[in-house]
């Protein structure tokens, strides 16, 4: 027990470490605001949570971050938003992966999820991060807001914001994760499987 226990502990810090390298390998898309950069940090956590399980997967999220933290310039508030936004992501597709591991199954679960994350991210966004972000770092909603408009002049106000910013990129971001997940997954399980 205390052999496999030690071999899931290697596999998720192994996982948090290439999630946490990934971190910095971030770009902006097009028609975005700039603070929101696309990386895939998310798909080790995707594929602890397929292979071992979906609370391995939010480990993996949370180790990420955390180790993020200690270089933050967010005040931790992006690597919160990151870890919840990154866990409601793996823990959905995991949870759903689990009751059948079929290739159909991982791309079901992988769509639900990414649909799941960009309107939990939306309304976290709207309610509880950008507010923040304007509380504890001193940034204006305004300017925040303008961030969009340059990038798309749909954006106009918060809602605009999150209905031509925070939801879309989420949709992409997931996407994104997703397929290449499915297209990586089942050569690279077998290390890291309980």
């Amino acid at each position: 027990m205390e052999k496999v226990k030690t071999h899931v502990l290697v596999k998720v810090g192994f996982l948090s470490a290439t999630a946490f390298v990934l971190m910095y390998l971030e770009f902006q898309v097009p028609l975005f605001p700039g603070f929101l950069k696309l990386d895939l940090s998310d798909i080790p956590a995707l594929v602890a949570s397929f292979a071992i399980g979906p609370l391995y997967g939010v480990m993996v999220e949370l180790i990420k971050n955390i180790l993020h933290a200690t270089i933050t310039q967010s005040a931790g508030i992006g690597e919160i938003a990151n870890f919840t936004v990154g866990a409601i992501f793996a823990a959905t597709a995991g949870i759903i992966y689990h009751f059948n591991k079929t290739r159909k199954t991982a791309l079901i679960a992988m769509a639900v999820a990414t649909v799941v994350m960009s309107i939990s991210a939306s309304f976290l966004n709207y309610y509880v991060f950008l507010p923040l972000y304007q509380k504890v770092m001193g940034f204006p909603m305004e300017a925040i807001i303008g961030m969009g408009k340059m990038a798309n002049k749909k954006i106009v106000d918060l809602k605009t914001l999150i209905a031509y910013g925070i939801f879309p990129f989420n949709l992409l971001k997931g996407f994104v994760i997703s397929i290449i997940t499915f297209l990586i997954y089942k050569k690279i399980s077998p290390l890291f499987k309980a």
